[in-house]
């Protein structure tokens, strides 16, 4: 069941990151934000990347760090769910 549990964090934690990389790809095509797709991956990303845009501001006005940041810092968090499971589990 632990293995399991762990497993999901990590999984989830992919799926995320993904949806992520893609909201940032839809950034390169015009208007693909504004599709039904962009507009999704948005309501299910934009609230986590905006806690990142109130402290990294966009370097040059126009490059965006802050999907970078988020993804690391989901790493870090996996990671420390991961090894307090671990912890707790053993």
């Amino acid at each position: 069941m632990e293995l399991f549990i762990y497993g999901f964090i990590g999984t989830v934690a992919n799926v995320y990151s993904y949806l992520i990389i893609g909201y940032v790809l839809l950034s390169w095509f015009p208007n693909a934000r504004e599709s039904f797709i962009g507009q999704l991956l948005g309501r299910i990303v934009e609230p986590y990347i905006g806690i990142f845009r109130r402290f990294i501001p966009p370097i040059g006005g126009v490059l965006d760090l802050s999907p970078i940041i988020a993804i690391f810092a989901l790493r870090f968090i996996v990671i420390g769910l991961q090894s307090v499971l671990e912890f707790l589990l053993l």
